[in-house]
């Protein structure tokens, strides 16, 4: 377990309120998540709310995370989102991670 930094990692996501991210796979071009981390690993995230084109559409949060194991990603510490710095309670639709 340490700290990740690595380059092209990102991954789609439609989980909902201010939970753990369940990671739904790569986007084309990019690493999953689960090919540079392992369990207890931390990262740093950015998670954005898209549309169908992968446009942002408003909710972002970034932060200090936690890759607990088979494609989930604990948001740890919040730096700063849409929220006033908090935890974003995502709606339903697409995020990228």
């Amino acid at each position: 377990m340490g700290l990740i930094v690595a380059d092209r990692v990102k991954e789609s996501s439609t989980t909902t309120g201010t939970g753990a991210f369940t990671l739904a796979g790569a986007l084309t071009a990019y690493r999953a998540f689960s090919a540079v981390c392992t369990t207890n690993d931390t990262v740093y995230y950015t998670i954005a709310a898209v549309d169908a084109l992968g446009v942002p559409t408003g909710d972002w949060e970034t932060g200090l995370g936690t890759y607990s194991g088979a494609n989930t990603l604990t948001r740890t510490t919040v730096h700063a989102s849409t929220n006033a710095g908090a935890a974003v309670s995502f709606a339903a639709g697409t995020k990228h991670v």
